[in-house]
C-alpha cells in the first residue's frame, strides 16, 4: 500500500511539473523548420519571443490560459490536500476530497486543450505540426483522470 501511494504521489507531481511547463512554454505549434513557434503566450521567431501572436480569435486564446491556469491550481490544492489527508485522516477512510479535486483539474485541462485544439489546431497556416507543450497537456489530461479516479476509490490502510 505504501508503495502505491509512493507512486501515486509521484505521478502527481510529475503532471503538476508537466501542467507547468505545457501551460508556460511557449511551443504549442512549431514550424517545419522550428524557427517559429507559438504558445500561449508568445509567438518566437529565432528565438525572439513577442505578444503578438496569430490567432484570429483573442477571447479563445484567453479561455485557453485561463483553464490552464485553474488546472495547475487545483493539481497543487489536491496535492496539499492529499498530503494533508494522509497524515490526519482515520484509516479506512477514502480520499474523497482529494479525488474531487483532481477530476475539476482533468476538467480544466480538457476544456483548455479541446478549445485549443478546435479553435487553433488546424487552421494556423504558418505551423506544420503541434509541439511539445501541446502533447504535454493532453499527457496532463490523462494522468490527471488517473490520478483523481485513484484518489477516489483509494483506501488508506
Amino acid at each position: 500500500m505504501l508503495v502505491l501511494l509512493a507512486g501515486i504521489f509521484v505521478v502527481h507531481i510529475a503532471t503538476v511539473i508537466m501542467l507547468f511547463v505545457s501551460t508556460i512554454a511557449n511551443v504549442w505549434l512549431v514550424s517545419r523548420n522550428v524557427t517559429l513557434s507559438a504558445g500561449l503566450w508568445n509567438l518566437c521567431t529565432d528565438g525572439n519571443c513577442n505578444q503578438a501572436l496569430p490567432y484570429a480569435g483573442e477571447d479563445a486564446l484567453k479561455s485557453v490560459q485561463a483553464f490552464m491556469i485553474l488546472a495547475i491550481i487545483f493539481s497543487v490544492i489536491s496535492l496539499v490536500v492529499f498530503i494533508f489527508q494522509l497524515f490526519t485522516m482515520e484509516k479506512g477512510n477514502r480520499f474523497f476530497l482529494s479525488g474531487a479535486i483532481m477530476l475539476v483539474c482533468w476538467l480544466c485541462i480538457l476544456i483548455g486543450a479541446s478549445i485549443y485544439t478546435d479553435k487553433y489546431g488546424n487552421r494556423i497556416q504558418d505551423f506544420d505540426h503541434h509541439g511539445y507543450s501541446f502533447i504535454l497537456a493532453w499527457i496532463c489530461f490523462c494522468f490527471s483522470f488517473i490520478i483523481g479516479v485513484l484518489y477516489l476509490v483509494l483506501r488508506k490502510k
